[in-house]
């Protein structure tokens, strides 16, 4: 038994290594179906969907086969439009395996955006499921040309099962030399930008970015292959591609839960122990929350243990990022501290298992990472961008430098421009955006250079600093010069009623701010309770402490409205709409000035 264990071990690393290698994403998920056959591929939390790698690979094919029958070549593009399931990894790894190229679109698109965005890729057909073929149908019926509505999840009238596309495929369909036929340089798939100004624009990432982007990182935080891992985030953005579908199914053999509602995500992780885990800024900073409440309430000497064990923690990771001597005696504090507390809180977490904790699209505040560096949890902060297959920097686990989004990753070049912009350079960056040539050429310089929209520094170690997006710097009236997300990172981590915050202040004689009262954090409260906006303000003025006198925030209000992601104030990754906020809340803006 040892023997053949051993034996299935090592074909798994060595093909784990031949995927790592491969040339195109098609070829590295053959690799890796092939050698993990009998392993959980992807599966729904209840288990009621589980399927192995054979079992998809052989779905894949069948699923390949009906849609050429259907029309579908290389180069084509097919629309999907579903939440996190294991039928989206079916179908997206069935187009790309026919040299077609699979795109997904925000479940929280309004008509009209839908309309835009295939008229731009160009799809006649597009996967769904039932809950959003009302809102495809009306698509199709407003005249963007849809040839084929696919249904994942049943059967409906005018539409297609993905059983019946299983059935159209011809028996003569030769599905190993369609997939071997696929390129590096063919099109893997567009990420269509998820629009904080003007319309979105379809970034086109091919299977060389995609595989040069997964070696890459594999230099800078190597992953155990055979793990697990949760995929949350909406398949039309580029993190969850790359983290919950490309490299955990084409590379790394992982076993994949899909979680349709990210509401639920924690909980999901609690059941599955992911080996890498990926959240957003803001998930961390409602962990921190709710983890520091039950420590507070914690009676008697344990509790009084738990708050010296997370203090003494915090205390060492400030000393380790100052640069002070680490003392012996530090050094054994923390080490209790951690084994004491930090157990406690990563399984209670269910994340005792992953191997690395990245966070990134927005910043985060210090104390949330000093918190969990006390825990035993080093969250590597990232920098990424659609434009360049996602992640291009990362703090190396054992030398994180908080305030910084790390290293740029193997074969990735960062500089400066004459105006502070970052750019960067190398295989990953995208052939451009979709018919926009002219924006394309913006984008990315003559000797290749991407122009980011960031902002920021290189300190001599290589660490790269971000500032802020250069189109959203605050210039005031008096001419200074500040980072809104910056101000915005300190309110929302001032106060447990603050959820989301938006400072205002370009040309203007100060700043001011919209906020929004945290779902969990202020649950049952009203933003016309006083002591509500008290409390609200007492953060505010917290948080004013931290900022020079012209960043502090001199006027707030707090608005009812609960911004959702997707939504026509936020981005799905919670990124701020400026503009959509400056339209939306005039007069309240207005006031806050008038006042």
């Amino acid at each position: 038994m040892q023997a053949t264990s051993t034996t299935t071990t090592a074909a798994a690393d060595e093909a784990f290594d031949r995927a790592l290698h491969a040339q195109t994403v098609c070829e590295a998920f053959q690799i890796t179906a092939s050698a993990r056959a009998e392993q959980v591929a992807v599966r729904t939390p209840d288990g009621s969907v589980s399927l192995t790698y054979g079992a998809l690979a052989e779905r894949v094919r069948r699923v390949a086969a009906g849609l050429a029958a259907l029309g579908v070549e290389r180069g084509d593009t097919v629309g999907i439009m579903l939440t996190n399931r294991p039928e989206f990894h079916i179908v997206d790894l069935a187009v790309m395996h026919l040299g077609a190229v699979a795109f997904s679109v925000y479940n929280t698109s309004a008509q009209g955006q839908i309309e835009y965005v295939f008229a731009d890729a160009g799809n006649r057909i597009v996967i769904t499921e039932r809950a959003f073929l009302e809102r495809l149908t009306a698509v199709r019926e407003a005249g963007t040309p849809i040839d084929r509505i696919v249904v994942v999840d049943g059967e409906s009238d005018g539409v297609l099962s993905l059983d019946q596309v299983e059935t159209l495929g011809d028996a003569q369909f030769d599905f190993e030399a369609t997939w071997s036929a696929v390129a590096p340089d063919d099109l893997l798939t567009l990420i269509y930008t998820s629009g904080t100004t003007g319309s979105p624009k379809g970034v086109e990432l091919e299977h060389g970015n995609m595989m040069s982007k997964i070696r890459g990182l594999q230099q800078a935080l190597p992953v155990t292959p055979g793990g697990r891992t949760v995929s949350f985030l909406p398949a039309a953005h580029i993190g969850d591609r790359w983290s919950g579908h490309y490299s955990p199914l084409g590379v790394w053999g992982f076993t994949v839960t899909s979680c349709a509602d990210p509401r639920n995500v924690m909980e999901v992780v609690q059941q599955v122990r992911p080996t890498v885990f990926l959240p957003v800024p803001r998930m961390w900073e409602k962990a921190k929350a709710g983890l520091e409440a039950e420590i507070a309430t914690e009676p008697g000497a344990r509790g009084t243990l738990m708050r010296w064990a997370i203090d003494t923690g915090m205390k060492n990771f400030r000393a380790v990022q100052a640069g002070q001597p680490a003392s012996p005696i530090r050094q054994l504090q923390a080490k209790v501290a951690k084994a004491f507390v930090g157990s406690k809180i990563r399984r209670k977490l269910g994340v005792e298992q992953a191997e690395w904790f990245l966070t990134g699209a927005a910043p985060t505040p210090r104390d949330v990472f000093e918190f969990f560096a006390a825990a035993g949890i080093p969250i590597c902060e990232i920098w990424a961008m659609s434009e360049t297959s996602c992640v291009m920097t990362v703090n190396p686990q054992d030398r994180i430098r908080v305030g910084t989004v790390g290293l740029p990753i193997p074969g990735l070049e960062v500089k400066i421009a004459d105006d502070g912009e970052l750019l960067v350079r190398g295989a990953t960056v995208m052939r451009g955006y979709r018919n926009k040539p002219e924006q394309t050429a913006e984008a990315i310089d003559s000797a290749g250079w991407l122009h980011t929209g960031d902002i920021g520094t290189i300190d001599d170690e290589g660490y790269v600093r971000l500032v802020d997006r250069k189109k959203e710097i605050i210039i005031n009236s008096a001419g200074k010069n500040m980072s809104p997300a910056n101000i915005e990172t300190w309110l929302k981590s001032s106060s447990p009623l603050i959820g989301q915050a938006v400072c205002i202040g370009d040309g203007r004689p100060y700043n001011v701010a919209l906020i929004t009262l945290d779902p969990d954090g202020a649950a049952g409260r009203s933003v016309d309770d006083p002591v509500t906006i008290d409390e609200v303000a007492a953060g505010v003025e917290r948080a004013n402490a931290q900022l020079s006198r012209v960043e502090q925030i001199k006027k707030f209000k707090v608005v009812a409205e609960e911004w959702l992601p997707g939504s026509e104030v936020l981005t799905p990754t919670m990124k701020v709409k400026r503009r959509s906020i400056d339209v939306k809340y005039a007069e309240e803006i207005a006031e806050l000035y008038a006042q």
